[in-house]
């Protein structure tokens, strides 16, 4: 699918030119494996790098009504297959590339489904155990997000 051209919406902000960005990185888990997803080529920020699912924190939504919102839009799981939501500890992530600092909000969301539907930002997904993702062009700054998260996902 073909990255639709952002417009925000009425109350949301616009980060793509920002300086300092809010952002969430989701790690599924689902019977001891966690989701990585394979972005498209059409993003703006890191094509085809593995990473959770992450997007911005850009209007007035909890942290909560965020993470439903984007789990809805870009795997197709509703509210009702979300069993718990754990938020990590929030870090900054430089990257001079883009001249950003990303503010990164790890959020491991324990499922109980691994049904999913990709929607137009990611290419590709696996369910895979955290010894299984080396070697794997990964975000950068997504290895911190799974340490931030690491104490639950290990359970």
């Amino acid at each position: 699918m073909k990255q639709p051209k952002f417009k925000p919406k009425p109350g949301q902000v616009d980060f793509t030119n920002a300086r300092w960005a809010p952002v969430m990185n989701c790690v599924l888990k689902y019977q001891g494996k966690i989701l990585i997803v394979q972005r498209s080529k059409g993003l703006n920020f890191y094509p085809e790098y593995w990473n959770g699912i992450s997007g911005f924190l850009d209007d007035a939504k909890s942290l909560k009504q965020k993470i439903q919102e984007e789990l809805k839009e870009e795997l197709g799981i509703a509210k009702s297959k979300i069993a718990k939501i754990q938020l990590g500890e929030i870090f900054d992530q430089e990257e001079s590339k883009y001249g950003k600092t990303w503010i990164v909000h790890p959020v491991l969301v324990e499922v109980t489904t691994d049904k999913l539907r990709l929607d137009w930002e990611a290419k590709n997904y696996e369910w895979v155990k955290l010894c299984e993702i080396k070697g794997l062009k990964l975000l950068p700054g997504f290895l911190e997000v799974l340490k931030k998260l690491e104490k639950w996902i290990a359970k």
